[in-house]
Parts: C-alpha cells; sequence; structure tokens
C-alpha cells in the first residue's frame, strides 16, 4: 500500500482546486483560490513547491508553463486524515468518536435514516474479528 503524504491545512486549499480542475498552472490555482483566501501567487508557488516534494501532485511542462495535477486521491487524503484524527484526537476508538459527534450535532430525521441503514450494512457484512478500530 502506498503511503498517502501529510496535508496541512493550507495545502488542503491548494489540493481541492488540483483535485476538482486540473491541470492547471499556478497561476489559474492562484485565480480559483476561494474569496477569504488571498495569497500571492509566490505564495500558491510555495504551496505548490511542497505538495510536490510530498509526491502529492506532479506536473507535465507544455510551452513555459507547468501543468499540475494530482498523483493521489482526494478520497485517499480524506481517509488518511480520517485514520489520523481518529488516533490523535480519540486513540483510535472509532465509537467514543462517533459518539461525541452524535451528542453535539443537530441531525434530520433523513440524515438519522441514513446513518441507521450505513449501521445496518455495517453489520450485516459479519464480524471478521475487526473491531472497528483503524490501523
Amino acid at each position: 500500500m502506498s503511503t498517502t503524504p501529510k496535508i496541512s491545512e493550507a495545502e488542503w486549499e491548494i489540493m481541492k482546486i488540483i483535485w476538482e480542475h486540473h491541470p492547471l498552472t499556478s497561476e489559474q490555482i492562484t485565480r480559483l483560490l476561494p474569496a477569504p483566501v488571498e495569497w500571492s501567487e509566490q505564495t500558491v508557488r510555495t504551496f505548490v513547491t511542497r505538495l510536490l516534494k510530498k509526491k502529492a501532485i506532479a506536473y507535465e511542462k507544455s510551452g513555459r508553463s507547468y501543468l499540475y495535477y494530482p498523483l493521489v486521491s482526494e478520497n485517499e487524503c480524506v481517509r488518511a486524515e480520517s485514520r489520523s484524527f481518529l488516533k490523535r484526537v480519540f486513540g483510535g476508538a472509532t465509537q467514543l468518536m462517533v459518539t461525541s459527534f452524535l451528542e453535539d450535532v443537530e441531525l434530520s430525521k433523513q440524515e438519522i435514516e441514513q446513518l441507521e441503514q450505513l449501521l445496518k450494512e455495517k453489520k450485516s457484512q459479519g464480524t471478521s474479528g475487526n473491531s472497528g478500530k483503524q490501523e
């Protein structure tokens, strides 16, 4: 299994744009940043360089420009970040995390039904000896 790079909060802003619109130049990335983020093109290039070093993205040369594209999927990064969060904040205890979130948020009837369905599907997958904890 390949190692998913650890992406900082600021790098996530860049990655979200690259995942949605690739391939793009750093100038295009700068223009596509969401309104509250006002980074200079040089700042964007710094984050792009970091992402290249982490092997989260790669590039191809097109004339005088570099076009950046992802090497890792958004889903892969979300899963890795979720596992890291679970381990770091809840000591890997999935039940503790889910309970904590459920106690703090209001859920619609539809959301509750979706969660119930997901739990039924997990239950029907059987007990393969996995306690629900991630590695």
